[in-house]
């Protein structure tokens, strides 16, 4: 073979096999690509954005659907009942099976448990409870009137958290924050508090927010992004008439203070295997540690000292807003264009008042919850303890409940001042990256 005829030869060669290695290539993809083909156009099960989905053919809305490990594996959907027109409801959840594609559906009849702390409210938090076979490997749900639903639509369906029971924890402590609304813009506290939260060995904070103000929004984007902030949209009144206040005869409307039971109990669930302890209080609070240089330190004492208990009331104590103290050594000129309470200057704290009772907020091991109002649980696993006044309490920077009295019937209590250090300039950097903090 001359060297004309081999050149040809091997080009004609190699042009055979790369043609055949191309037509085993398409076809092997194709193979592939047909039967992924369904998984890609599964319709999937949203994220639930707004937190809050309406049950359908009822006034009843879903909120998150949890696993809970404690009580064999049942699945507990956080929802909205309306008391008074409460009908039969029934559970749909999805296994999924060996096909990608296809979902092993189950109906049963759920179990209501309304949450007894509704203070006359229409509408309430609610567990509606699912149990059946392998409800612990289902991986959505949804609540239905119908003893029978063959929907396809998916974005009935809640997508089932809480389905990995683990001794390991993302955070130590967690501070759910139940709601912000009104276009609430008190900026200064917002970050005093968060700052000193950090100090004190807080982790992650979660806001259920349904409104806030344009400078409290940049505010906490900045948190966001910092990555020690979650927030929940949470659009309760574009559902319902949500109350402002907590007492019904006074304030009317349909659920109690913005769902504050609601997101409260949705989120010692979210962080149920996130977080060791969960923190129930407003953003207007801090639960401050007096013996203890930090939350860790102050925990690590209470739970060695009460092994079995989940539960750690915490005392409110009211620092007026009205009072200040007398040096203005706080009253800083870089703040003073920022909306907003300036801690730092509110050192008097009220005294006890005889016969009325001090509202606590809690400490809790949320695997040891069950259900919880907001100074108290309703139902747990572990018992309860209260916290005395010296070792720990709540500043709580507000308006006074006792106005009556001077600045002499008050005591000073100048505890936030121990942080002063490092409070004060990181509270100027989270305004400063925030694009508040001016000349």
């Amino acid at each position: 073979m001359d060297k004309c005829t081999f050149k040809t030869f091997l080009v004609l060669s190699c042009t055979i096999i790369i043609f055949f290695t191309l037509i085993l290539a398409y076809t092997n993809n194709y193979h592939r690509y047909q039967y992924m083909a369904p998984f890609y156009n599964m319709p999937k099960i949203p994220e639930n954005l707004n937190s809050i989905t309406p049950i359908k053919d009822s006034e009843h809305f879903m909120v998150s659907a949890f696993i809970d490990h404690r009580l064999d594996g049942v699945i507990r959907v956080i929802s909205i009942i309306k008391r008074n027109s409460l009908q039969q409801l029934y559970c749909v959840y999805c296994n999924p099976t060996k096909m990608i594609t296809e979902y092993d559906c189950r109906t049963v009849q759920a179990d209501v448990q309304i949450h007894s702390d509704h203070f006359g409210f229409p509408f309430h938090v609610s567990d509606v409870i699912c149990k059946g076979k392998h409800t612990q490997n289902a991986t959505r749900v949804l609540i239905s009137t119908k003893d029978s639903d063959n929907s396809n639509n998916n974005t009935d369906y809640l997508p089932i958290k809480n389905r990995v029971r683990t001794n390991t924890f993302k955070f130590n402590f967690t501070i759910c924050i139940s709601n912000v609304f009104g276009n609430y813009n008190n900026v200064l506290q917002f970050a005093q508090t968060m700052e000193m939260y950090k100090l004190l060995g807080v982790q992650h904070v979660v806001i259920y927010n349904t409104s806030c103000g344009p400078d409290l929004e940049k505010l906490l984007k900045h948190y966001e992004t910092e990555g020690i902030l979650e927030i929940v949209s949470w659009p309760i009144d574009k559902f319902l008439s949500p109350s402002p206040g907590w007492n019904f005869q006074e304030f009317k409307g349909d659920l109690h203070y913005y769902g504050q039971l609601v997101t409260l109990n949705e989120c010692i669930y979210r962080h149920m295997y996130q977080s060791r302890y969960v923190l129930l209080n407003d953003i207007d609070e801090i639960i401050m540690p007096y013996k203890h240089t930090n939350l860790p330190s102050l925990m690590k004492d209470l739970q060695s000292a009460h092994p079995g208990v989940g539960v750690f009331f915490i005392e409110n104590h009211i620092f007026p807003k009205t009072q200040f103290e007398d040096s203005g050594k706080f009253k800083r000129a870089e703040w003073h264009n920022i909306p907003g309470v300036n801690i730092m200057e509110h050192i008097y704290r009220e005294p006890d008042r005889k016969n009325v009772y001090n509202p606590t907020k809690m400490i809790v091991n949320p695997r040891k919850v069950q259900q919880t109002s907001v100074h108290s649980t309703l139902k747990d696993f572990g018992g309860s303890y209260h916290v005395p006044f010296d070792v720990c309490r709540i500043v709580h920077v507000r308006v006074p409940l006792q106005g009556h009295l001077t600045k002499d019937q008050l005591f000073v209590d100048k505890r936030v001042w121990d942080f002063e250090q490092e409070l004060i300039p990181n509270v100027d950097q989270a305004l400063n990256f925030s694009s508040l903090l001016r000349p």
